[in-house]
């Protein structure tokens, strides 16, 4: 991946005047007529006529639009030009207050919790895991977080610390950000799953870490490891700063917390982890800011179906005078993507959920037999996975519930033929029929 250098602004201030490039300036505005925020290298072939004066003119409104941002000793700077705020109008419209009412209407938020989104909260700790390289299948990790299984291999084990990791930054959302909160989040992150000598929960020691692209060609070197304290606390005190404009400037949230993802890649403060825990502070940010349906949003999942364009986004910021606008910009468009995913699968969901709970409904109506929630959530799972199978253990972990009413639950199920029954040594297990719902009609 070569380094999308653009030309030198002080050499092309120098080459042209201001009657030179004023013409220019009234057309090439900050994005593109349809409202791209091109780096250089796409600049030039969109426009390969006089480019380097178009650029000009370009970067000179870019710098009208500039919001400065200074963390530490590092200087930064990123712009919110229209086409940006449009999308995050739409982040907002989707994810804010009472998200979603458009597809999840007769649904309140514990029943959307428990029938819709459960299967999502797994979705972005599998995917940020393979995203830094676990090799596992999805199934197989789904199964091993759904059954509480012990991770077997690296990848696996990964992709449990994620897990671990999305719960924990759920939880701390309401608290400050500090040096010890991250250092606990990456320790989650990197527990028995850490490379290049790194050691969990902390900060690395020296400065032997590149940045390089899949072909080991060097593409930056993060800050000094001297720096790392400095930065770090700087990186803390502007994640807790008041940016609501009431005491000064405005960025809005969802901005911010791209910026503290990126911040964490630019900084680079650990030997490894550093995308795991950057995401995971992106969520906590988000959460923290009342955007409670990222809890069920998976960002990493479309970045690591591009994984180029993901690491692309950080270089053009790097590489033109620190604009993050670039970075933004993508991680917006990732956003909204997600959002959209999102809106489909509950709709989908929906769909068969009402399906399913029609036939509960009839069978309940028709044996005089009331099910518990846990119970329908069972045979919900066992309609969409035929000859799945159900231990007491399993339902135990996942509930939250003693062995006893898990066996309960299961047994109950079984004795309605609505389950299927074997035993394995000592051990009873349960199976899903590949005719649930013709026994729920047939009762």
């Amino acid at each position: 991946m070569k380094l999308p250098y653009p030309p030198n602004l002080d050499t092309l201030l120098e080459q042209y005047s201001i009657n030179d490039v004023l013409p220019f300036l009234s057309q090439f505005k900050a994005t593109d007529e349809k409202g791209r925020y091109l780096a250089w290298d796409k600049f030039k072939y969109v426009y390969p006529k006089d480019s380097e004066i178009k650029w000009l003119a370009t970067k000179l409104n870019r710098k009208g639009l500039k919001n400065a941002l200074r963390v530490g000793e590092c200087e930064f700077s990123f712009c919110v030009p229209d086409s940006l705020q449009a999308q995050l109008h739409f982040i907002d419209k989707a994810t804010g207050g009472n998200v979603g009412t458009s597809t999840l209407t007769g649904l309140n938020k514990s029943e959307q919790d428990r029938f819709l989104l459960k299967s999502l909260v797994m979705e972005e700790a599998i995917t940020s895991a393979q995203l830094e390289g676990a090799v596992t299948t999805r199934k197989v990790a789904k199964e091993m977080l759904e059954t509480a299984r012990k991770p077997k291999t690296k990848g696996e084990m990964m992709i449990a610390n994620n897990y671990a990791l999305m719960k924990e930054a759920i939880k701390l959302k309401d608290e400050p950000l500090s040096i010890e909160l991250i250092l606990e989040l990456h320790r989650t992150a990197t527990h028995n799953a850490i490379e290049n000598k790194a050691i969990a929960g902390e900060f690395r020691k020296d400065d032997d870490i590149f940045i390089s692209d899949n072909d080991g060609n060097q593409l930056y070197q993060p800050p000094s490891h001297t720096q790392l304290k400095a930065l770090m606390t700087a990186y803390c005190e502007f994640a807790n700063a008041d940016h609501s404009g009431e005491k000064g400037q405005f960025i809005h949230p969802v901005i911010k917390a791209i910026l503290l993802h990126f911040l964490i890649g630019y900084i680079h403060p650990f030997g490894d982890g550093n995308g795991r825990t950057a995401r995971a502070l992106f969520y906590w940010y988000m959460l923290k800011s009342g955007y409670w349906l990222f809890e069920y949003i998976s960002i990493s999942r479309l970045l690591k179906e591009a994984p180029k364009q993901y690491a692309l986004s950080y270089l053009y910021s790097e590489t033109d005078e620190l604009d993050l606008t670039y970075f933004i910009y993508y991680q917006a468009h990732i956003i909204k993507r997600a959002i959209n995913d999102l809106e489909r699968f509950i709709s989908e969901k929906q769909k068969r959920f009402n399906a399913f709970m029609g036939e509960i409904a009839k069978f309940t109506a028709k044996t005089a037999i009331k099910l518990n929630d846990r119970q329908i959530q069972i045979l919900q799972k066992a309609i969409k996975e035929k000859g799945y199978i159900f231990t007491a253990r399993e339902i135990c972990n996942e509930y939250g519930i003693s062995e006893n009413t898990a066996r309960s639950d299961l047994k109950g199920l079984f004795e309605l033929n609505l389950l299927g029954q074997f035993k394995t040594g000592n051990s009873i297990s349960y199976i899903a029929p590949s005719d649930l719902i013709e026994r729920l009609q047939t009762q």
